[in-house]
């Protein structure tokens, strides 16, 4: 017998592409079972999270919701918050350590999201490698590719083809682990980012993707045309990203930042490639984003730069 209709293929496709609004504005399904019904509203709210919307989902998700929805609130107040995040990760470790709740996949999922933004690897790995599900398969392929161990993600990706080689997310771990690879691979990854671009609506995702292949390749000019059509879009994802040779890839695919920190991280790369001035961009994600690594990093080089000038002074 043929299974029954996927109700929301179409939404979570959106989520995977950051096509967040378009999530949002078609997540009124009808003839959902219960448990569709709370997936829905975890994808919407995690859709509005990708825009920085933290405090609604807070407000809206009360104590009486069930556990996924619990689990994307912590994200929220996760986010809205980085200056005080250890009540919300103590609450995470709660709630994992519960054995009627500890092993939901959408809390797994979210733990592995908080533990990889604080670059705590192994305690992410605990909770998403036993996998279940296909974000859980693809978020191990970014843990691995964060940790150098292509090897590993390349095992996760394999796992994944199996179980669905046409998946929107094996696709874009696919590309992902092209990147990491290099190489003659980056052609491969360029055409991935090509066919998702052919068959959906342009995201800021698949533009910075587009954009950073091109990089690889040398096509500079063409890397900063996607880039800026990105920025126009307002859509590029933000939370976890790749640097492949000084090149800033984003690749969570639901969460998201209005003020499109890695499109203006790429563009600061492309325009020093280019010749051009990147002060703009690199002012625009000092105002935005202080805590971005590239930040940090521009940040570490002019006081290093400083000290090196005080010294023989």
């Amino acid at each position: 017998m043929a299974g029954s209709p996927d109700h929301l293929f179409n939404l979570r496709n959106n989520v995977y592409l950051g096509s967040y609004q378009a999530a949002i504005n078609n997540s009124d399904l009808p003839n959902l079972s219960p448990d569709d019904a709370v997936e829905r509203d975890c994808l919407v709210y995690r859709s509005y999270i990708a825009f920085g919307s933290y405090q609604l989902v807070i407000n809206e998700i009360d104590s009486s919701a069930a556990t996924p929805l619990q689990a994307v609130k912590l994200l929220a107040l996760y986010l809205s918050n980085p200056h005080d995040k250890e009540s919300t990760i103590s609450s995470l470790k709660e709630w994992l350590a519960d054995p009627a709740i500890g092993n939901n996949p959408i809390l797994r999922l979210i733990a592995g999201i908080i533990f990889t933004h604080e670059e705590d690897y192994n305690e992410a790995l605990k909770h998403t490698n036993a996998g279940g599900t296909m974000e859980l398969h693809a978020l191990n392929v970014q843990i691995f590719i964060k940790m150098h161990r292509s090897d590993y993600a390349e095992r996760q990706l394999r796992v994944m083809q199996q179980i669905d080689e046409d998946h929107t997310l094996t696709q874009l771990a696919n590309a992902w682990l092209n990147l990491a690879v290099g190489g003659s691979k980056i052609q491969e990854a360029y055409l991935i980012f090509q066919d998702f671009s052919e068959k959906y609506p342009m995201t800021g995702l698949i533009l910075n993707g587009k954009a950073v292949c091109c990089m690889h390749m040398g096509n500079f000019d063409e890397a900063e045309t996607l880039l800026l059509e990105a920025l126009n879009k307002a859509s590029s994802s933000n939370f976890c990203f790749l640097i492949f040779k000084h090149m800033i890839l984003q690749f969570f695919w639901w969460i998201q930042d209005a003020k499109d920190p890695e499109t203006l991280a790429n563009l600061v790369v492309c325009s020093l490639h280019l010749g051009k001035s990147s002060s703009r961009y690199l002012s625009q994600l000092k105002l935005t984003h202080p805590e971005h690594i590239l930040v940090k990093r521009a940040s570490s080089a002019e006081d290093s730069f400083e000290r090196a000038v005080q010294s023989v002074a």
